[in-house]
């Protein structure tokens, strides 16, 4: 019996027709909803004029050049946001996660080879780390990204460092989402067989070389999907810089709105924008999974078995005859 038929009865003829209708008349509905609720409404109020929607699809139009020279430059600045933000988070979130793995390592030990002062000094050491570390996560997980940015356009300045607002964006972003994706891959190195570990020890690994070569990877690589999901976020966040006057593409639309007065028609242009890049960034991920699954079948393809010793013994016992 196939897992398909286990799972679920397959539906008949009769069903698969009565799904059919069904899906029809959900779709129309759906569809005549949408052209009576939301079409005629927008229409009668003159949203679909080209006195609102000719700035930004009428090249003929006084103002296109000049609204999509503002576009353009929000979406560079969102661009450059993101990609500083990602590449800091991957960074920052990576080596967190290898340092909360090495001190619940190093809480496991007692140190018993040396002098109890310095036995305790370490052992109290490592826990004061570990705990100050799982504070931090704690601290900058809860906290809404919006505050984060706040306080660091606010808290650097008092302390006499001042830095552009680009960098005061990317500075908050990279709190919030390098937590995040220390706990992403923690909880995907802390979730492997516990033999991965046992092996490396067994081949005398490190604690810190067992985590850096043999678990890290294969979390990447196992958590790749929550990672793309969160490097998603951080794009749509830069949004958020609007609140320490970043020119971001949101920023940059709520200025084009002030002077032409057209919200629905920029919003939505927006929007596809945003869903444009995210979806990108969707595909480009899912083309690097399936590029990093390909070659690790084509490793294992390639790596040869050898015989067990029997079979070795037996045929090297035929060619000595």
């Amino acid at each position: 019996m196939s897992q398909q038929a286990v799972l679920y009865d397959v539906p008949g003829p009769r069903q698969r027709r009565l799904t059919l209708i069904l899906s029809i008349i959900a779709a129309v509905a759906v569809l005549a909803g949408l052209y009576f609720f939301v079409y005629r409404a927008l229409d009668e109020q003159g949203q679909f004029s080209m006195e609102l929607w000719g700035p930004l699809i009428d090249p003929g139009n006084e103002n296109f050049s000049q609204v999509w020279d503002r576009i353009g430059v929000g979406i560079k600045n969102t661009l450059t946001a993101a990609a500083l933000a990602i590449v800091s988070s991957l960074v920052i979130g990576t080596l967190l996660a290898v340092l909360r793995l090495q001190l619940k390592e190093l809480n496991k030990r007692r140190f018993t080879g040396l002098a109890t002062p310095v036995s305790l000094l370490l052992r109290g050491l490592s826990a004061s780390l570990s705990a100050i570390t799982r504070v931090c996560v704690e601290v900058f997980r809860g906290l809404p990204v919006v505050i984060t940015i706040f306080f660091v356009a606010r808290g650097f300045p008092e302390f006499g460092i001042t830095f552009s607002t680009l960098w005061y964006l990317v500075i908050g972003l990279t709190i919030y989402n390098g937590v995040v994706i220390a706990e992403i891959l923690r909880s995907g190195m802390e979730g492997l067989p516990p033999g991965q570990r046992e092996a490396a020890v067994a081949i005398g690994l490190s604690p810190l070389q067992t985590t850096v070569t043999i678990l890290l990877p294969q979390a990447f690589r196992i958590m790749l999907p929550a990672l793309i999901s969160q490097l998603v976020v951080v794009l749509k966040d830069t949004s958020l810089g609007f609140i320490i006057s970043y020119e971001e593409l949101l920023n940059i639309g709520k200025q084009i709105i002030g002077v032409l007065s057209n919200p629905i028609q920029v919003y939505t242009v927006i929007a596809v924008l945003f869903i444009a890049a995210n979806y990108s960034l969707s595909k480009l991920a899912q083309y690097l999974q399936r590029r990093v699954a390909r070659g690790r079948r084509s490793s294992v393809r390639a790596t040869p078995v050898p015989p067990p010793p029997a079979v070795a013994a037996a045929s090297n016992a035929t060619e000595n005859d």
